[in-house]
């Protein structure tokens, strides 16, 4: 679903998903036709005659409820863990896309091939090969990030209280079912990553990370106050561990603490 929204546990995580599944049960009908007549065009995909005639029966809005919960089942939950850890690490990157080089950089960078920035106006192709111009008017945009198919943009102009409009999340790394990732659980009964953790400069390199999210190897490395090879070498060990994510912006190779590294900082600092 586009709005979700990305949650720091997996436990949070199937709550929030459980919670989007009810909502979708008690919308009504004619407005989840509405969606998916929108969707389909946006995505010049031809609706099918049972999807058709599937849409006019009474227990339509049910029967796409259960087929959700199925699919995310199958096909999301085995991998949360890492769709979490890469929406965390993009995150950042927009958030710094922001903070130094201003929201005109944030629009431009979203999706460089089918979301271009022209003032004042947002120029989007969609994937139905279909082009146009987005004027916000003062309306603000809901940015919404995907991860499967989001090659091309969806978008709402008509939304209430304001458009929205997603875009991929940057991704260096192939999913994969055995997430390489130490959930937060797993903090009890530390791997063999996990206890090279150990040790006063390494744990200086993951804080400076967590309060400095976005931060290339050579900033960190001036954080931490240590040389650009002991940043690199420490910034491996925690990415190896779980707690760092690496995201590649331009040349620059970014380092951001997942929401484990956060927890782990958390529990160190109630001891």
């Amino acid at each position: 679903m586009p709005g979700g929204t990305v949650r720091p546990s997996t436990s949070a995580h199937v709550s929030g998903t459980a919670d989007l599944v009810e909502q979708l049960r008690s919308t009504p009908a004619e407005r989840v036709r509405q969606d998916l007549r929108e969707w389909a065009g946006q995505r010049a995909v031809r609706l099918s005659p049972d999807t058709y005639r599937a849409s006019r029966e009474p227990a339509f809005v049910q029967q796409l409820a259960a087929l959700v919960e199925e699919a995310h089942e199958r096909f999301i939950a085995p991998y949360w863990p890492q769709i979490d850890r890469l929406a965390h690490a993009d995150r950042a990157l927009r958030l710094r896309h922001l903070s130094e080089r201003g929201v005109e950089c944030l629009l431009r960078e979203l999706n460089p091939r089918r979301i271009i920035w022209k003032p004042p106006a947002l120029h989007i192709t969609m994937a139905s090969g279909r082009s146009g111009d987005v004027y916000l008017d003062g309306r603000g945009l809901l940015l919404i990030p995907t991860l499967f198919g989001s090659h091309y943009p969806a978008l709402c102009d008509s939304a209430e209280p304001q458009p929205w409009i997603t875009f991929p999340i940057r991704s260096d790394h192939q999913l994969s079912a055995a997430p390489g990732i130490v959930t937060a659980s797993a903090l009890a009964e530390p791997s063999q990553s996990l206890t090279a953790l150990l040790g006063r400069t390494r744990a200086t390199v993951l804080s400076v990370i967590a309060n400095h999210p976005g931060s290339t190897t050579t900033q960190l490395a001036a954080h931490a106050r240590i040389s650009l090879a002991s940043a690199s070498e420490h910034a491996t060990v925690l990415r190896n561990g779980g707690l760092t994510a690496l995201l590649r912006d331009g040349k620059n190779a970014c380092h951001n603490a997942t929401p484990v590294g956060i927890a782990f900082l958390s529990a160190s600092a109630q001891r």
